[in-house]
Parts: C-alpha cells; structure tokens; sequence
C-alpha cells in the first residue's frame, strides 16, 4: 500500500508548523500552471538582530543541518497551504539552499541535505530534486539557512 505524504509525516512523527504570512509585498507562494513556486524560507527565527552567528563558526553543521530541516517542513507546509493536500504533489522539481556561513565554511551540501533528505522522506522518489548549495555572507533577519523551492503538481 502506498503511504500518502501526510501518512509518512504521521509516520514519522513530524507535525508541520503554522504559517506566517510573508513580510513585504510577495506571495509566500505562486501558481502558475502545473507548477508551484514557493518563496525563500529562512530560520531560524531571531529576535536579536546585534550578533549575527554564522554556520561554521557559531553555529555547527548538525545544527545547521537541523536548520535546513525545519525549513523543509515550512515549505512542505506551504505546499499543503497552496494545493490542499501533499498527493497533489507530483514531484520537488528543483531547490536553492543559501547558508549564512563563515568565509572558510565548505559544507554547504551538507547542510541543506537536511531538507533534501526530510523531502525524499515525505514524498519519496518524487522527493528527489535538482538541487543548488550556497554560501553567503549574510541572509535577511539574521537567518542561518535559508531554502526556497519549485515544485511540479497535479492539475
């Protein structure tokens, strides 16, 4: 029997977090076809703005990693939020991982491997993505990582 996506979250343990509406004159989501596009998603969440950590050098790969993971399940939220429900989903079609890391950090694959590998897990081979890795010198609210993605539906 084929577990549906909400059944493998189940399965997992995973509950997906609410949605904020995004800050600024964009849509947290578009569609446009058979194709969904879902905005830039960051965490995490700061309120202290001084003193902004980097990946590599305050923030360690595991918890960078756990980063990109908590990303995966807001943008799996936003999918459910745009389409109803995750069978809709015929496929990840493509992500950019950006990760607020030191100059000499180099595993930036690594880190967003925690929202490719969540992806694969929920929605299985359709999980599977092209995907690109960054690092960059700074991101908006102080974020470590943040992800955005595109996703291919069913009509």
């Amino acid at each position: 029997m084929n577990m549906t996506p909400e059944q493998r979250l189940q399965q997992l343990g995973l509950t997906l977090p609410a949605l904020t509406a995004p800050r600024g004159s964009f849509n947290a989501w578009v569609l446009d076809g058979s194709t969904l596009y879902l905005s830039g998603k960051g965490w995490p969440q700061r309120a202290d703005l001084t003193a902004v950590p980097k990946v590599g050098r305050e923030i360690s790969l595991e918890e960078a990693r756990g980063h990109a993971h908590q990303v995966g399940l807001h943008l799996i939220a936003t999918m459910q939020a745009a389409l109803g429900e995750l069978s809709r989903v015929r496929r990840v079609v493509k992500l950019l991982g950006m990760v607020n890391a030191a100059p000499d950090f180099m595993q930036h694959t690594e880190v967003i491997n925690g929202c490719s590998d969540l992806l694969v897990q929920v929605f299985g081979e359709a999980g599977r993505h092209a995907r690109s890795a960054i690092g960059v010198a700074s991101l908006p609210r102080g974020f470590a990582v943040e992800i955005e993605a595109i996703v291919s539906i069913r009509e």
